[in-house]
């Protein structure tokens, strides 16, 4: 394979830049939660909140669709969505914790307002930019994913440096003078709680953030305004793209794609036979979507969606607080990195077989359904208290995602075959699996609260 020119290589990284500004801003909001907690009066109902509003960010989608299909724009919806990120996410840095007195009680209106504003903006995301790469060639897709896998480690790495949920157990009697201890934080009963004399109680003493939530999210809002501007330029290295979709010519069939969007980065004065890097990666055959192969790469695409977006996250923290802060955080920061290590190395190596990819997922299923298994079994779920736990639930998450990461860009990349169409199918089912897997684990975890969370500096689990 031919190296890669100057113009190839910041094309890969414009479109990580661009693919970043997909999720970031919902993914801010979830890891910054533990710090909003303590100063809004929802508490930790946020959770239960957020939830339902991403839910209902779904209408989005639609909206963007019906868009798509009466007008045949393609550009106005990316800047829409780009647009209300920034904004929304420029607006929620000084007004997170305004409150609004409803019905003689206090509330968190502006939060969850642009909450909303936000979980629109990523939830069309998927089926707005996935269907833009059709302009590229395939390769660049995976760089497309490795961004979105951005989109979920950068606000983790943020809120690591930012010290959030950093805590120590002391005796209440002698609180250090580093730290504070936050009233306002869900603490247990620790006088009545086995395991902790009533005469010396442990407390969780919650440390300092070294930066305030303002700073946080303005953050990402310069993220939000340079996955913009990445997209931007995108638009002035390609070939120019009609804001329309172009209705395809009768002797092109429903895979074909045009000479000038196999090859949009080819150099001025090359020829149009001169081979490119890409091109031997482009099947021989393209993908009918609604073959069974079609179908299935969709079916196997909105199944690891609903697990990965949906299910597993709404039962992480049951599932690693039980062996302390330190495995949550490992688990949540080295999940996050598994999804952008899953891309590069479907750069250097792409498994294209159905069966071979089911496989793979079995494989993440296997260990997302032993991460499943220690949240039902949560507050004591086996081996707590060791280290061999704690090595166990951080390495099944890391295997967990990095497996279906890597089964989400192969077949993302198989459906590319398809033209512009298989992707804004393969983006309206992500979506779909995303919103399946949220409101299956919605009862469960936030009414019928059939998973337990373990307490900070109390021992649940003695006899």
């Amino acid at each position: 394979m031919a190296a890669p020119n100057g113009r190839t290589v910041v094309t890969h990284v414009l479109v990580a830049l661009f693919a970043m500004g997909s999720w970031i801003g919902i993914n801010g909001i979830w890891v910054e939660l533990p710090l909003l907690v303590k100063d809004l009066p929802e508490g930790w109902n946020l959770p239960s909140y957020l939830s339902v509003l991403v839910a209902f960010g779904n209408l989005g989608p639609l909206a963007a669709t019906l868009w798509g299909h009466l007008s045949k724009g393609e550009l106005g919806p990316i800047r829409v969505v780009q647009a209300m990120g920034v904004v929304g996410m420029a607006l929620l840095a000084p007004l997170w914790s305004h409150l609004v007195t409803m019905a003689g009680q206090p509330h968190a209106v502006a939060l969850l307002a642009l909450a909303f504003a936000l979980a629109l903006s990523c939830c069309t995301s998927n089926v707005t930019f996935l269907p833009f790469m059709s302009h590229l060639p395939p390769a660049f897709l995976r760089s497309f994913f490795l961004g979105q896998g951005l989109s979920a480690l950068l606000p983790c790495g943020l809120a690591l440096a930012q010290g959030v949920g950093h805590l120590e157990c002391q005796p209440a009697s002698s609180p250090s003078p580093r730290v504070s201890l936050l009233a306002s934080s869900p603490g247990p009963n620790v006088s009545s709680s086995p395991g902790v004399s009533p005469s010396n109680p442990l407390v969780p003493i919650y440390f300092e953030e070294r930066f305030s939530a303002n700073t946080f999210f303005w953050v990402i809002t310069s993220l939000l305004a340079i996955s913009a501007a990445a997209f931007q330029g995108l638009l002035l290295l390609l070939p120019p793209v009609s804001t329309t979709v172009p209705p395809r010519r009768e002797e092109e069939g429903p895979g074909t794609t045009p000479e000038e969007e196999i090859s949009p980065l080819r150099n001025p004065g090359e020829e149009i036979g001169t081979p490119e890097p890409e091109s031997e990666e482009r099947p021989q055959n393209s993908l009918k979507l609604c073959s069974v192969k079609g179908v299935c790469l969709l079916g196997l695409l909105g199944a690891t969606n609903a697990l990965t977006n949906g299910i597993l996250p709404s039962v992480q923290s049951y599932s690693c607080l039980p062996y302390g802060r330190r495995a949550y955080h490992l688990a949540v920061v080295l999940g996050s990195a598994s999804s952008p290590l899953a891309c590069f190395l479907a750069m250097g190596f792409l498994y294209r077989s159905l069966p071979g990819l089911g496989a793979l997922s079995l494989l993440g299923t296997f260990f997302g359904t032993y991460v499943m298994m220690l949240a039902a079994l949560s507050p004591c779920p086996p081996l707590v208290g060791t280290s061999a736990g704690v090595v166990l639930v951080v390495l099944s998450w890391v295997l967990c995602l990095g497996t279906f990461s890597y089964v989400k860009v192969a077949v993302s990349s198989l459906l590319h075959g398809g033209g512009r169409g298989a992707l804004l199918a393969a983006g309206i089912a992500i979506q779909t699996g995303s919103l399946i897997g949220a409101l299956t684990m919605f009862l469960p975890t936030s009414i019928y609260q059939v998973f337990h969370k373990s307490q900070d500096c109390v021992d649940m689990c003695s006899p």
